[in-house]
């Protein structure tokens, strides 16, 4: 029974190929979230904070590290 049980835990464990995905899906998503962040606005008004690297590219590369980390986690590599 527990060679059974350990049987099917194996093959619904992620590969070494996907676990290589989730990783750089990771590292994508940080990098879109640097991109968000930047120097805070503080006493005064500061226009950076309204610009296009901080409204439209920093979440497009987050979003495109999250819907690649959800291909990396279901992707299944073919059997030789």
């Amino acid at each position: 029974m527990t060679a059974l049980i350990n049987l099917t835990i194996m093959k619904q464990s992620l590969s070494k190929l996907n676990l290589i995905l989730i990783a750089v899906s990771f590292i994508i998503i940080i990098v879109g979230f640097a991109l968000m962040a930047g120097a805070p606005s503080g006493e005064e008004y500061n226009p950076d904070i309204f610009s296009t690297r901080r409204i439209t590219v920093g979440p497009m590369i987050s979003l495109f590290g999250f819907v690649f980390m959800l291909f990396a986690i279901l992707f299944r590599p073919k059997k030789k």
